[in-house]
């Protein structure tokens, strides 16, 4: 099992910060309604849905705007939002991977690639950086949920298929397709995570100083301002020194 990864760090810090706490509303509403009308608007017959739900339960979105987000679904409201995933570069080699929901797909692909150039980076044709990551289903407990033996065993009776755990918690990881049945199997022995989500884990990391992780993190900020742009993910590697003073 793997030591905890630093690059995971950087949503964990950046998901506290209050000012980006209605933009974070925003996305993960999206998310639920897009969810909810791809398939059946109730969450215990659409995995999706249910997923979308239980993030946004977890990161404190109030509980009339969930139902909001299903309604709109349900009686036709809202824009047709079509996925798309683009990869690229950012400062120092960096892979990057940016998950939109847009009903403009010009509009978007135009924003983002403005955002790479402009931030030190380029974007790249789809699959440039993708080989460098693994679609996986993330599942994360605070330290106090027990001891690295205790979320162990409940990870390997659920399913999992790797755990890293470290003073700043437990992180769980399966396969994709098993995200739904791993995480019902650890709520029933270990209760309510802190988050349980789909996410594209790196399998090589890029190395970062100071310099380089300053100029990413603007990169990052710059993206997720975007209003179509649902999430970042990159492959960055840093030090604990580097970041203690990000």
């Amino acid at each position: 099992m793997a030591g905890h990864s630093k690059w995971a760090n950087i949503q964990h810090r950046k998901g506290r910060q209050d000012a980006a706490r209605s933009k974070l509303f925003s996305k993960l509403s999206k998310e639920i309604t897009v969810a909810a009308k791809m398939g059946d608007p109730d969450p215990e017959k659409n995995p999706r849905l249910r997923l979308a739900v239980k993030e946004a339960k977890t990161q404190s979105v109030p509980k009339d705007v969930i139902e909001r987000a299903i309604k709109k679904s349900t009686a036709g409201e809202g824009d047709d939002y079509e996925e798309i995933r683009y990869e690229g570069y950012g400062p120092n080699g960096v892979a990057v991977i940016v998950e939109a929901m847009t009903d403009n797909r010009n509009r978007t692909a135009s924003t983002v690639r403005s955002t790479f150039s402009k931030n030190g980076g380029n974007l790249g044709e789809t699959g440039s950086v993708g080989f460098m990551f693994e679609r996986k289903g993330e599942v994360s407990y605070p330290a106090s949920v027990g001891d690295a033996d205790t979320v162990m065993m409940a990870a390997i009776e659920a399913g999992a298929e790797d755990v890293e755990s470290s003073e700043d918690g437990h992180v769980i990881w399966c396969a994709d397709t098993d995200l739904n049945e791993v995480s019902n199997a650890l709520e029933a022995e270990l209760g309510e995570s802190e988050s349980t989500k789909l996410v594209w884990r790196p399998t090589t990391t890029t190395e970062m100083d100071l310099e380089s992780m300053q100029k990413l993190m603007k990169l990052i900020d710059a993206l997720e301002d975007d209003d179509d742009v649902q999430r970042v993910t990159t492959n960055f590697e840093a030090s604990d020194e580097v970041m203690d003073q990000l």
